[in-house]
């Protein structure tokens, strides 16, 4: 078989400077990288790895999967495994690794993405806002020595003083047109939130936006004394979330009938509906402890750190 080759040396050139630009920034994010394994090293967390290519995916209303196969797909997220380890009694766990999800490109995503998560037994949503402070102070520190304030988006962020938090209600009522409840019922919550909401979170510090409602979030635990809400909460600097975290969802009846109601409103948008993800069921079945995750975007963190404006300046490839 013949091969034919498009000797392009104009666009190699380009490539090649392309690459160099990025040194600065990919040695920034290698520091990060460090200076996270450091701080979950002295908190006495266990890194593990789990599957790449998987039989069933996270049931999720707006995230796809890509297919790998007949009946695989790439993992959007390593959660349901990492949920089997805290089961089985790992206290505290953490992976790095990468994660797809179909359809997703732009500025501040890609189908293929660098993911941190970490979850801890006997801990709560909150647990994580302290985790999660001390690790990108770690970064911070470990990327501009002795410095606490870093440039993002025009704006100086103070990493050093108490970060902003806002429940998602007063969010709503302060930036956008409609209430809370009139978008979710009209099924423009993500659009609303991304517009008219997100524009305006962490401006002066990293801001967490909490106690989210239980339509939006399937795998997260119902928030103690507020019906119809969760323990739940993203971080967000000058408009960008970073990160996801709850207190987990760990009634098994309720997760299948989350799972469920997923289900038919993939099915209803015409959307890829995925198989139940059966070890993680028994898992839950079996008993399940009281326990937290987190989950951080490290490419969105890396461009937090460096001033990026395109996500595509802190990845090589």
């Amino acid at each position: 078989m013949e091969l034919h080759f498009d000797r392009d040396c104009v666009a190699a050139k380009k490539d090649i400077a392309r690459l160099r630009e990025l040194q600065d920034n990919l040695r920034s994010r290698n520091k990060m990288m460090a200076a996270l394994r450091r701080w979950f090293d002295k908190e006495d967390f266990l890194e593990v790895e789990s599957p790449v290519r998987i039989p069933a995916p996270a049931l999720e209303d707006y995230i796809d999967a890509v297919e790998s196969g007949p009946s695989k797909w790439l993992r959007t997220s390593p959660e349901l495994h990492l949920k089997r380890l805290l089961a089985a009694g790992y206290p505290r766990i953490f992976e790095i690794g990468p994660c797809f999800r179909f359809g997703e490109a732009g500025d501040h995503h890609r189908e293929e993405f660098t993911m941190l998560e970490w979850y801890r037994l006997n801990g709560d949503w909150r647990v994580l806002m302290d985790d999660v402070q001390g690790m990108v102070r770690a970064a911070v520190e470990a990327t501009h020595p002795g410095e606490s304030r870093l440039p993002f988006r025009g704006h100086v962020i103070d990493y050093a003083s108490p970060w902003q938090s806002m429940t998602v209600e007063e969010a709503f009522a302060k930036y956008a047109d409609v209430s809370l409840r009139q978008a979710i019922d009209s099924g423009d919550f993500e659009m609303v939130l991304c517009t008219q909401v997100e524009p305006h979170l962490g401006l002066e510090t990293p801001l967490f936006l909490t106690e989210y409602p239980m339509e939006c979030s399937g795998l997260s635990a119902e928030l103690p004394g507020k019906p119809g809400f969760v323990a739940r909460w993203e971080l967000y600097v000058v408009g960008l979330e970073i990160g996801n975290a709850c207190t987990e969802l760990a009634n098994p009846q309720e997760q299948e009938r989350r799972f469920q109601c997923t289900a038919e409103l993939r099915a209803r948008e015409n959307r890829p509906v995925y198989p139940m993800d059966q070890p993680f069921m028994n898992a839950i079945w079996n008993g399940f402890p009281l326990c937290a995750g987190t989950a951080i975007g490290l490419d969105r963190l890396t461009m937090v750190l460096t001033n990026a404006e395109d996500i595509a300046q802190v990845r090589a490839f």
